[in-house]
């Protein structure tokens, strides 16, 4: 866990609670985490669910990888002690959306097990909800789709650390949810992710 360097801070409360938000959107908020390899289908997916949830009026907020490093971690690398970092604000942020009661749509790849574990225990320990979804696709497969080229300058050279190429992938042991999207869907993997969503009870009115 990260150290907590500023002292004499003291968390403040307000008079509108979680519960007063929850009920104001009519949902509950949570954090949907999508992991996987490059060109596993990560955004893809989540921009998919963002307009399906639109369409129900549920109000979601999609942090892409790419985006968030073009922000506020537009000053971080891709160096493990870098991309932990990268994962800890994330995590952070996520937290806010969840007390807000906005359901986050997380694509990232976050490789390292305990890295996505530590944003696990954040929500565990503020009582927010996380759903680890494992984005599972063959290394090929994703690499046959390289929709940004960045695998064939990996494969050349030009970039390094690269998952999957020459830094490791460290896939979730127990995700609440798991799509195969080299053998599934757009449609069916959206299904699975709002069939649990209402199974779980998030997107119903929270009274």
């Amino acid at each position: 866990m990260t150290e907590q360097k500023a002292t004499n801070v003291v968390w403040q409360d307000g008079d509108v609670t979680r519960a007063d938000r929850f009920n104001r959107l009519g949902q509950k908020g949570v954090t949907l985490w999508f992991t996987g390899l490059s060109g596993s289908g990560k955004s893809t997916i989540a921009i998919a669910v963002e307009k399906a949830l639109h369409k129900l009026g549920k109000l979601s907020y999609r942090l892409d990888g790419d985006n968030i490093r073009l922000g506020i971690n537009k000053n971080l690398g891709f160096s493990a002690e870098d991309r932990t970092e990268n994962i800890r604000r994330i995590g952070e942020i996520s937290k806010l959306y969840c007390d807000t009661g906005i359901i986050a749509l997380n694509s990232f790849i976050s490789p390292y097990r305990a890295d996505r574990d530590e944003v696990r225990q954040l929500h565990r320990d503020g009582g927010y909800n996380f759903i680890e979804v494992h984005v599972d696709c063959a290394l090929a497969c994703a690499e046959g789709r390289d929709p940004k080229g960045l695998y064939k300058k990996a494969r050349a050279g030009e970039i390094k650390n690269f998952t999957g190429i020459d830094d490791p992938y460290e896939a979730p042991l127990n995700p609440e949810i798991t799509l195969h999207t080299d053998e599934m869907t757009l449609e069916e993997e959206v299904d699975i992710i709002l069939n649990y969503l209402q199974e779980q009870r998030f997107l119903i009115l929270y009274r």
